[in-house]
């Protein structure tokens, strides 16, 4: 059966909802997921939605989905999406529908005069590493992930 790739409807939200909190839960992260099918929905097709979302899809089921936003590196001055999430379901991986999706944003990224897609991967995902640098991923040894949230965001903006 063939992998389609579209960009995510509305419909969809539902499915890549349950795929999210999958992937939450694989990535040993589930007690953080806290987003609700309408949020999603908003940050999706809201009137402030800047996050693009495809699918895969194998008949009328969606196996897959990515995430993904544009981001800008200064030094550089190169545009680039950020992917947020590659998801694709465990009884459909391995059937090339990952590649797909990757293959579908850098097309877009591309038209876009964009210069690449940037990721994190948890450095314990070896299939995810893997994946990633079969198909020429390069990861960098510099940057480290920091981020504020929390009581110390709360405090930073105050």
């Amino acid at each position: 059966m063939e992998t389609i790739i579209r960009p995510a409807i509305d419909k969809d939200i539902s499915d890549i909802y349950k795929m999210m909190r999958d992937f939450a839960e694989f990535e040993r992260l589930g007690q953080y997921f806290r987003i609700t099918e309408e949020r999603l929905r908003d940050e999706l097709f809201g009137k402030d939605a800047f996050t693009e979302s495809i699918v895969a899809l194998r008949g009328q089921s969606v196996i897959g989905y990515a995430l993904f936003f544009p981001v800008f590196a200064s030094f550089s001055g190169e545009r680039r999406y950020f992917l947020e999430d590659l998801y694709v379901t465990s009884h459909a991986r391995g059937t090339g529908a990952g590649r797909l999706l990757l293959r579908e944003i850098a097309r877009r990224a591309l038209a876009k005069g964009f210069s690449g897609i940037e990721f994190h991967v948890l450095d314990w995902n070896r299939p995810a590493i893997d994946f990633y640098e079969k198909l020429g991923a390069e990861c960098s040894t510099t940057d480290l992930n920091y981020k504020f949230t929390g009581k110390a965001f709360h405090s930073l903006a105050e």
